[in-house]
Parts: structure tokens; sequence; C-alpha cells
């Protein structure tokens, strides 16, 4: 549930008329959501390695720190804090504002229920593991059935006069280009998987739990991605997908009407407020660890006495990404998220050739390895790598800043460093 929730958001009832747009046929349409689950699926082999080795909390901050160097953990933490996770949030819990004001029509601005949101889970985590565990996979699992009941009411109506396969000639490097750019919102819908490795101190038995749970979990959503995009093809065809912002509630409304569409709403609203709670649960480990290592505020690493959790790195956490929501700086933030996590995937990946290479021999067996490495190590870096150009080629002005934000943590890693050997020094 935790791998799902951090990969089941708003995405994959938004994101699909973005595909349908830059490539032009069913086929490539579907083909762009396999591949795009693949990668993620590369990455989930690669990430249950890495967590069966060091299955500490901090997750990705942790690999980066021991494998490369304490300044590129820092840095990642210190986007991920930023940028990346707070950034998405804030998106996220407008999106489910938008979608719960829409069936309650309250009058209230859509920023104060997101902001409530975000308090509220929050507080809910600040409870402990179990409570804000609880609340995630429960959300998580209403928003699987929501997407199940659209796929099955897509099933059984009349299908299109149009196939969903064709054929796509090979060769022509337009199609080519068209298909790379498709893959960044599709990746980014796929995005998420990586932070159940932030988990892997609080989690008994995490060598053998957490590379099965990240395996399982993107095959399950690479299932549930597919099979809705099927039913978006089916129900609407590729020029009806691309001409609608909002897939899941077309299909619903011609299908069954205004109360389906009221349906699926509600749907939406449970698979962002389960991301939500996923991203609250799981992403202060990593400020947490930051905090332990003593290149962060030392309050940050505080745990309280009976919750056992990190109150003051999860309240950090949920008041910068209120803030966020409350601007509506969101919507520019995203717009470099995804460039910014690629470039820390890739680095990530790179931490298995550095971990390997200084495997003693004869150590004992960690219990899981990447199937075909270092091809599909590979694979996975270079896949990033070039989502990473093309963000860059798309949208330099909102990337570069993306950057700068990254770079500009190395002085502060540095600061923090040198402070805490003064404060050692007698």
């Amino acid at each position: 549930m935790a791998v799902m929730g951090g990969i089941l958001g708003a995405g994959i009832f938004i994101n699909p008329y973005l595909v349908a747009q830059r490539v032009h046929t069913p086929t490539l349409i579907m083909g762009v959501w396999v591949v795009g689950g693949l990668i993620a699926l590369a990455g989930g082999f690669i990430y249950a390695e890495l967590a069966a080795r060091t299955p500490v909390v901090g997750g990705q901050y942790v690999y980066l720190r021991e494998a490369l160097h304490p300044a590129v953990g820092f840095a990642y933490g210190w986007v991920l804090l930023l940028v990346i996770q707070t950034g998405g949030m804030a998106a996220v819990a407008v999106t489910f504002a938008r979608y719960f004001l829409e069936l309650t029509h309250w009058p209230v601005h859509d920023s104060v229920i997101a902001a409530t949101a975000l308090l509220s889970l929050t507080a809910i985590n600040c409870l402990g593991v179990r409570a804000g565990s609880r609340v995630q996979s429960m959300m998580t699992l209403t928003a699987i059935a929501a997407i199940a009941v659209l796929v099955v009411c897509s099933l059984g109506s009349a299908p299109l006069s149009q196939p969903i396969i064709e054929r796509v000639i090979p060769g022509n490097l337009s199609v080519a280009f068209a298909f790379g750019a498709a893959l960044t919102p599709v990746l980014f819908a796929y995005g998420g998987w990586q932070t159940s490795s932030f988990l892997a101190g609080e989690v008994r038995e995490a060598r053998r739990i957490l590379p099965r749970a990240l395996i399982l979990g993107v095959i399950g959503v690479i299932v549930v991605y597919t099979a809705v995009n099927f039913a978006y093809l089916r129900t609407l065809g590729q020029d009806g997908l691309a001409r609608t912002t909002t897939p899941a509630s077309s299909v619903m409304n011609a299908l069954l009407g205004s109360r389906g569409g009221d349906f699926i709403a509600a749907g939406i609203a449970f698979s962002a407020f389960g991301f939500l709670a996923q991203s609250m649960l799981t992403a202060p480990r990593v400020y947490f660890a930051m905090a332990e290592d003593r290149i962060f505020f030392r309050s940050v690493a505080w745990i309280h006495p009976k919750t056992r959790v990190p109150v003051v790195a999860i309240a950090l956490q949920g008041v910068w990404a209120i803030a966020i929501a409350l601007t509506g700086t969101y919507a520019q933030i995203l717009n470099y998220v995804v460039a910014m996590d690629c470039i820390f995937f890739a680095l990530t990946a790179s931490c298995l050739f550095v971990l390997r290479r200084r495997e003693r021999p004869g150590a004992d067996l960690i219990g899981f390895r990447v199937p075909g490495h270092p091809w599909t190590t590979l694979l996975f870096i270079v896949a990033n790598a070039l989502v990473v150009v093309s963000t860059f080629a798309h949208d330099p002005k909102r990337s570069f800043i993306g950057l700068g934000i990254g770079l500009a943590g190395l002085p502060a890693y540095f600061l923090w460093r040198a402070r805490n050997r003064k404060e050692r020094t007698p």
C-alpha cells in the first residue's frame, strides 16, 4: 500500500490527455504507458537491492550519502523538502480540494481546503506510523476501487468502431521524438514508488519485506494504469482523449451521466488524499536522517517519546507544503519537479555500481539482486537522463531554477558541516 499509494495520485486521471496529444495512435499511447511502467519497474528492482543492502531510515538519502558523498545526499534532501515532495504535495492537495468542492459546492476557496487537508494529515502522522499508514491504505484501496469501476463500466459499454490497436510504421524519427516527449508526463504519473524506502528503518524484516513490496507495488500500478488507459481509449478514442483535460470524468459522464461524474470525482479526491497521506508518512524520514547526521537543524531529529515518530520533521514538511498551496506557486514548481527527480533517480541507480564494487568477496548474500544488472541498471539511468535533457530543452527556465535550488544546497551543506565541526571542537 505504501508503494502503490506513493504512485497513485491525480496523475492517472489527468496526464493521459497529454500523452494522447504527443503521440497520436492507440498503439503508441498504450506503448508509452507500458514502457513507462517498465522503466519504473527497473527502478523498483534497483531500489529493492539498495533497500536490502541498507535497511535504515532515510532510504534514497542514505544510498547517495554512503555510495557517492554526504553532500550529494544532503542536496537530495534539500531539493526533496523545497521542491520535489512539498511542491508535488501542494499541487495534489489543490487537486483534491477542487474535486472535493465540486462534490460539496462549499463556498470556500480551494487553497483553504488544500491547507486543511495537509494540516489534518500532518496531525494524523504525528500520532504514529500505524495511524498514518492506516489512513493511507484506506484511501489507496478506495482509489483502486474507483478505477476498477471505471474500467468495468467501460468494458461493459459498446466499443468504438475504430480498433484499439493500430499498426505503427517503424523508423520514423519524429515518432521517436514524440514518444520520448510523451514519457515525461507518464514517468511523472509513475513517480513515487521510491518513497517507501524512506521507511526502511521502521519496517520489520526490511531486507525481505521492502524488495517484495517495491516490485509487487510497481507491477500492481502498471496493471492499473494499463487497464485505465485502455478504458479511456475504448470509450473516447485517441482524438477524444487528446481533447479532454479530465478523461476520467469524461468517460464516466459518457457512460453513467452526472452520477458517474460525481462518483469518479470522489474517487479522484480519495486518490489524491491517499497520495498526500503516503507523502506525509514517508518523506519526513529523510529530513530526520539529515538531522541525525548533524547537517540539518538538530530539532528535526527529535522523536516523540510515545508515538516514536519524527514530529518536527513531519510538521516542517507539512507547514512548507501548506505555504506553497496557499501562495499558489505549486503549478510553477511542478514544471521542474520531474527534471530534479530524474537527476537523483539516475544518481541513485549509479550507487548500485559503487556498492557492488565495494562488496567483499564471500560476503553474506543480501537476499535480493537486480535481475539483468548492469544492463537493466544502465537502461534505467539512460532513460532518466533522456527525460532530464528533454525537460531542460522543453522548459529551460524552470528546469534551471530547479537545478539552482539543488546546487544552492551544496554551500548550505558545507556551512552546516563547518558549524558541526566547530561545536565538536573543545
